[in-house]
């Protein structure tokens, strides 16, 4: 009978303490460079109590492509925008210590020096197809290091939950909405 087991390499503890202090100095070099550069200038943008002007371009990107299907095309436009102001809303809610977390990683997106090796899009947002968004997503949602799938699940969440607690998202998933009282 003939071995059967493969030789994968394995993530021991040593490994992974590694790779989890390397993700954490990375992100942390990029947050003091985002800063230093004026890039994650704390001011936010008009209309916004958060938001930043180099947060948009990014989430006006990801945002219609996580809400493909469940707003309709011609109503996706005001659907970005009320989602944005859902999630300025919730953001500006935060604690301090998480929303310093998420204004970080919104940094390391918007850094180009940092968005193209994390994501594989190597020219601004706006100019990304929502094909290269997905595949950046995807590539986040399973990749092996921990830090990028759980910045993929904090960008999932803070825009479904952006969404999903607005009122015109209701009707497309079945919710009659909250009683009258």
């Amino acid at each position: 009978m003939s071995e059967t087991t493969l030789d994968a390499p394995g993530l021991s503890r040593r490994n992974l303490l590694k790779v989890g202090l390397f993700g954490s100095a990375f992100l942390a070099t990029a947050g003091v460079t985002a800063s230093l550069t004026g890039c994650s200038a704390s001011v936010p943008a008009g209309g916004f109590a958060v938001l930043r002007e180099s947060d948009l371009p990014f989430l006006r990107a990801l945002v219609p492509v996580m809400l493909d299907g469940a707003a309709p095309a011609e109503k996706m436009s005001r659907a970005v925008d009320g989602t944005l102001q859902s999630l300025d809303y919730a953001l500006h809610r935060l604690s301090p210590e998480m929303l310093k977390l998420t204004l970080q990683l919104f940094d390391v997106l918007a850094l180009p020096i940092t968005r193209g090796p994390l994501t594989g899009i190597w020219g601004s947002w706006e100019k990304a197809s929502a094909q290269d968004i997905r595949e950046f997503l995807e590539r986040w949602q399973n990749s092996s290091i921990g830090l990028l799938k759980m910045g993929h699940a904090s960008l999932l969440q803070l825009v479904m939950m952006a969404w999903y607690g607005r009122p015109e998202s209701w009707a497309h998933c079945g919710y009659p909405g909250p009683p009258a009282v």
